[in-house]
C-alpha cells in the first residue's frame, strides 16, 4: 500500500474487506486522514510527545493530499493556506482554504473553506504535492479580504520571503479590477516593503501613513562620523533625525540594558530624537502615536 491517500472505495476494490480495514485502523497501520480517505500510518502519532516541525509539516501535507481526494477537478489551494505554503503565512487560519472554478459543485468538507473564483487562477503551481495558486494571487486575494492592519504585514512578509516581487503583485492586482477590496489591495501594494522585520513594525508604519505622515524608512541604518553603519532603527526619518522603535521585549537583562542605554545616549548626542512604542500604544492608543511623531517632525 502506498503512502498516497486512498478513498475507502478504492481500498475495497483492492481486495481488502471492511473487517480488514477496521483491523488496520485499530492497529494503527492505517490512518483515517479525512472522511472516507485513508493512508498508511507514518508512525508519528504513536511516538507521542511534541512533534518536530518536520513531522507537523508532514501531517499537514498528508491532510491536504487527503482533502484533495474529496474536492472536484480544478480546485487549488489559495488564500491563507496558499500563503502558508509559499512561506508568508502571516495570518493564521485553522481551516484549509481552496479556490474552485465558478459554478462547480463542491461537497461539504469539514475544515475546508471554499472560495468560488470569479477570476480564474492562472498557472497554478504544485507545492508539497497539491496544486496551489501562485504567490502573487494568494497575496492579492488576502490583501483584498483582510483588514488593513493584517494585510500590510502579510504583503511585507511576502516580499521579504521572496515569494514574489513588487511587479508580480502589481500585475496581479491589475487583473482584479472592479472586484471587492481591490482599491485597498492596490494602495497597500504600493507601500509594501520587504525591509519590515515583524508584524508590529509593518502596522506601526501603516498607522503613521494613514495618519497623514510621510512613510518612515524601515530598518534605517545610522552611520558614525566615518560613514560606517553603527545602529539600526526599526523606523526612521533620516533628514529629520527622528527614530521610532517598536519595543516588543518583555524584559531586558543587564547586558542588553547596558547596550540599549549606550545606544540611546549616542543617538541623542548625535541629534536623533527617539520614541519607543509598545503593543499597548499600538493597539490601544494609536492616535497618540501619530500625534507624537507629527509633533517631532514639525519641530525638527
Amino acid at each position: 500500500m502506498a503512502w498516497d491517500p486512498y478513498l475507502y472505495s478504492e481500498l475495497l476494490d483492492s481486495g481488502l474487506s471492511r473487517e480488514q480495514l477496521r483491523r488496520l485502523v485499530g492497529a494503527g497501520d492505517l490512518d483515517r486522514l479525512s472522511r472516507g480517505v485513508y493512508a498508511r500510518a507514518d508512525g508519528s502519532a504513536a511516538r507521542g510527545g511534541t512533534p518536530a516541525p518536520g513531522e507537523l509539516r508532514l501531517r499537514f501535507n498528508r491532510r491536504l493530499a487527503a482533502l484533495f481526494r474529496r474536492l472536484p477537478p480544478g480546485a487549488v489551494i489559495g488564500f491563507h493556506t496558499g500563503a502558508r505554503l509559499h512561506g508568508f503565512g502571516a495570518v493564521e487560519s485553522s481551516a484549509v482554504h481552496v479556490i474552485v472554478p465558478a459554478g462547480v459543485v463542491v461537497p461539504r468538507v469539514r475544515g475546508v473553506v471554499v472560495h468560488e473564483a470569479v477570476l480564474p487562477v492562472r498557472d497554478p503551481v504544485l507545492l508539497d504535492g497539491v496544486p496551489c495558486a501562485p504567490a502573487a494571487r494568494c497575496a492579492v486575494d488576502l490583501a483584498r479580504a483582510l483588514r488593513r492592519m493584517d494585510a500590510l504585514p502579510m504583503l511585507d512578509l511576502c516580499l521579504r520571503a521572496g515569494a514574489c516581487g513588487p511587479d508580480d503583485l502589481l500585475a496581479e492586482v491589475a487583473r482584479h479590477a472592479r472586484l471587492r477590496g481591490v482599491c485597498q489591495a492596490r494602495a497597500l501594494i504600493r507601500i509594501a516593503d520587504p525591509r519590515a522585520e515583524c508584524r508590529q513594525e509593518s502596522q506601526l508604519r501603516l498607522l503613521l501613513i494613514d495618519g497623514g505622515l510621510p512613510a518612515p524608512q524601515p530598518q534605517l541604518w545610522v552611520p558614525d562620523r566615518n560613514g560606517i553603519p553603527l545602529f539600526r532603527l526599526d523606523l526612521g526619518y533620516r533628514e529629520r533625525r527622528v527614530g521610532i522603535e517598536y519595543d516588543g521585549r518583555t524584559h531586558l537583562d543587564r547586558d542588553r540594558l547596558r547596550r540599549d542605554r549606550a545606544r540611546m545616549n549616542w543617538l541623542a548626542a548625535n541629534g536623533w530624537q527617539m520614541r519607543h512604542f509598545t503593543d499597548r500604544d499600538l493597539y490601544h492608543h494609536p492616535a497618540q502615536i501619530v500625534t507624537t511623531v507629527r509633533s517631532l517632525l514639525l519641530t525638527r
